[in-house]
């Protein structure tokens, strides 16, 4: 007996775990990915590299599926456990997000600003216009120095964005606090 139409599942997009990334398998699927959301980075082979928290959003979004290099899948919560030795903070990072991609903005990593993430606005992608915030998660019962905020701060003014922390609790909410320089 044929499935409805409705009922089949999209192929998921084959991806390998190795050491600090994960690589898809070079498929227009994996392509489409990155075009479309850019999740990850292009590679000349085709391929998409993705980070450890791009990886861990899309599967659980059921996007994709992970495996090691012996070939054994790994399930939401195993991938966390591996991933989680290799990043620190990361559970903390991925709340965040999940949080900013659930809303529908493209979150990129910002290293080279300084910061955890750079955001776009809605619409816009890496490459079309810079990025409006860059974004500090932290959990709420962590304490933020006033030199660590003024660096921060400090940091995005110099990049032309917009400071956001992300405040996670719990139960892996976030609340947002925008901060910026003003001239009196």
């Amino acid at each position: 007996m044929k499935k409805p139409e409705k009922e089949i599942s999209k192929q998921l997009i084959k991806t390998t775990f190795a050491q600090e990334r994960v690589l898809t398998e070079n498929s227009n699927e994996s392509r489409e990915l990155y075009n479309q959301s850019r999740y990850g980075n292009l590679l000349e082979d085709g391929r998409v590299q993705l980070s450890l928290i791009e990886s861990l959003y899309l599967l659980e979004k059921g996007k994709i599926e992970i495996s090691d290099r012996r070939n054994k899948k790994l399930d939401f919560d195993v991938f966390l456990k591996k991933a989680g030795k290799i990043e620190p903070n990361l559970w903390i990072r991925y709340c965040v997000f999940r949080d900013i991609r659930n809303r529908g903005y493209i979150i990129k990593t910002a290293l080279k600003f300084g910061a955890d993430f750079r955001v776009y606005d809605r619409g816009v992608k890496p490459g079309e216009d810079h990025a409006r915030w860059v974004v500090y998660p932290v959990h709420e019962g962590s304490t933020l120095t006033w030199y660590e905020f003024a660096a921060k701060n400090r940091v995005a003014h110099s990049t032309k964005k917009r400071l956001l922390i992300g405040v996670v609790d719990d139960e892996g909410d976030v609340s947002y606090w925008e901060a910026r320089w003003l001239r009196p």
